[in-house]
């Protein structure tokens, strides 16, 4: 059966928004304090080659996703334990990211609503799409992300206007010295959100023209890096270092400091639908990596049914994840993006490239 596809630009789309997802909104670089966009600018950098190791790797095995192509390098039985592992990892990963949205949505504007009904209604939502196709998922891209885009340059405005707003508070620049830097650079902000960008290797055979996945995936990261840098100096400057810190969500406390003539405020919406949006293309691409990896591997046709199942498990998931949102925080920045992010983006990729290299061009 012919794969579905989407054009460079779609996937360009998805692949964004699947980037900025909660990483918007929360403090990326907090170590650092003052110097968090500094963080944020050299991951992006360092992260490029990441990503050259992801579409390289894709040329090697064409029309092959990652889950294809494990066994090619390394056999099938020797596969399968680094199968379930990323398997495993895309559904755990999308039912995080649909905790932080729950949070968020339950501390903000739906404060009397169980956590479970937000998250329940947004993923009949996130299936509902999926169940339509790629293409579908990928014409959602477009209509989105202008949306997205204007809502976060309407935020960016505001927060311009904010009174107390002391582009001084990025002063001194690297005060505390380059280790601070380097400790939140790897392998904190180089997994989140740049390393899982790893994503890509599961959407790279849906592409029209394969040839510009490379293209498709710099973009992404260099685009994604300096927009997430501008963000992290406009809140710096309006919060600064010290709430930037310990806030949760810094860019909601510096949007709530927006006052328009004392008439004009709570501009929250705005940072909603940039979560929504963003959290959407983050679960649903999650979710698809998913449900084409299980496919792949138990050799089934449609991809509806198992899109329905992995949506229906992430549910409980995300609320399983931790007992409180502080907990949830704590598993993610303590160990899981040091530990484990750390193999899945870093270390296997590298191990899978330095495999396929040899493979391809020493022994070919």
């Amino acid at each position: 059966m012919e794969k579905e596809k989407i054009s460079s630009l779609q996937l360009f789309y998805i692949l964004i928004g699947f980037e900025f997802g909660t990483a918007i909104i929360l403090g990326l670089g907090a170590g650092a304090e003052q110097d968090a966009w500094i963080v944020i600018l050299v991951s992006t950098l360092l992260s490029i080659v990441l990503m050259s190791i992801y579409v390289k790797l894709a040329s090697f095995y064409p029309n092959m996703t990652l889950i294809e192509i494990i066994p090619k390098l390394i056999g099938k039985y020797l596969a399968y334990p680094f199968i379930y592992l990323y398997l495993t990892y895309f559904v755990y990963t999308a039912g995080r990211a649909c905790r932080d949205f729950g949070d968020l949505i339950g501390s903000t504007i739906l404060v009397e609503t169980p956590i479970i009904i937000v998250i329940g209604s947004f993923m009949v939502l996130v299936i509902y799409c999926l169940r339509g196709g790629i293409e579908i998922f990928g014409r959602m891209g477009e209509i989105v992300f202008p949306i997205f885009m204007i809502s976060l340059i309407i935020v960016w405005i505001l927060l311009l206007s904010v009174k107390s707003i002391q582009f001084s508070n990025l002063n001194p620049i690297l005060g505390n010295g380059v280790k601070p830097i380097l400790k939140e650079v790897f392998p904190k902000n180089i997994n989140f959100p740049f390393g899982e960008t790893i994503i890509i290797m599961m959407f790279i055979p849906n592409l029209q023209n394969q040839k510009n996945a490379g293209k498709v995936g710099f973009a992404v990261i260099l685009i994604g890096g300096i927009l997430l840098t501008i963000n992290s100096v406009l809140i710096l400057s309006v919060v600064g270092p010290e709430l930037y810190k310990i806030d949760y969500f810094p860019l909601l406390s510096a949007t709530r400091l927006v006052s328009i003539a004392d008439f004009l405020e709570r501009f929250d919406a705005l940072i909603i639908l940039m979560m929504v949006a963003g959290v959407f293309f983050k679960v649903g691409a999650w979710m698809y990596g998913a449900a084409v990896g299980i496919a792949q591997l138990f050799n089934v046709k449609s991809k509806k049914s198992i899109i329905l199942g992995i949506g229906t498990i992430i549910i409980p998931l995300s609320l399983l994840i931790g007992r409180d949102f502080v907990t949830h925080l704590e598993i993610a920045f303590k160990f899981l993006n040091i530990y484990v992010l750390t193999l899945m983006h870093i270390i296997l990729p590298i191990l899978f490239f330095c495999i396929a290299f040899i493979r391809k061009k020493v022994l070919s």
